[in-house]
């Protein structure tokens, strides 16, 4: 698999709400940029009906090599959900800390979630 033309590179999240088995909408996400000790907040985004965020969370210039941080907000969504957590919750912000070394291709963070477990991977 060869690697895009500069420029050309995006990184997008979607979630997935596994115990109810519909996509997590309304979910606030924030992306950090970490350089050594210290977070930079780059944006807060929401998940859309489709669990999905309306553009790419970063694409073209925007998109820089190094180490970046989606804090997802599961248990905010979890309650308006209607699920009855404990307090504290077991899962309340989901960090998944991330590296980007080719700023010419497609960096997909999906999350997959649940009152009590997550997974991740790279997608396509």
């Amino acid at each position: 698999m060869s690697a895009q033309p500069l420029g050309t590179g995006r990184l997008t999240t979607h979630v997935l709400d596994t115990a109810r088995g519909c996509p997590a909408a309304g979910m606030a996400i924030e992306l950090m940029r970490i350089e050594g000790v210290t977070h930079h907040l780059v944006k807060t985004v929401h998940t859309n009906a489709d669990g999905r965020v309306d553009a790419p969370l970063l694409s073209g210039s925007e998109l820089a090599a190094g180490v970046y941080e989606l804090v997802f907000h599961a248990g905010d969504y979890l309650r308006y959900a209607g699920d009855p957590l404990p307090e504290p919750a077991f899962l309340d912000t989901i960090p998944i800390r991330f590296g980007i070394a080719d700023i010419g291709a497609h960096y997909h963070v999906p999350l997959l979630i649940s009152p009590y477990g997550y997974s991740t991977y790279r997608g396509s």
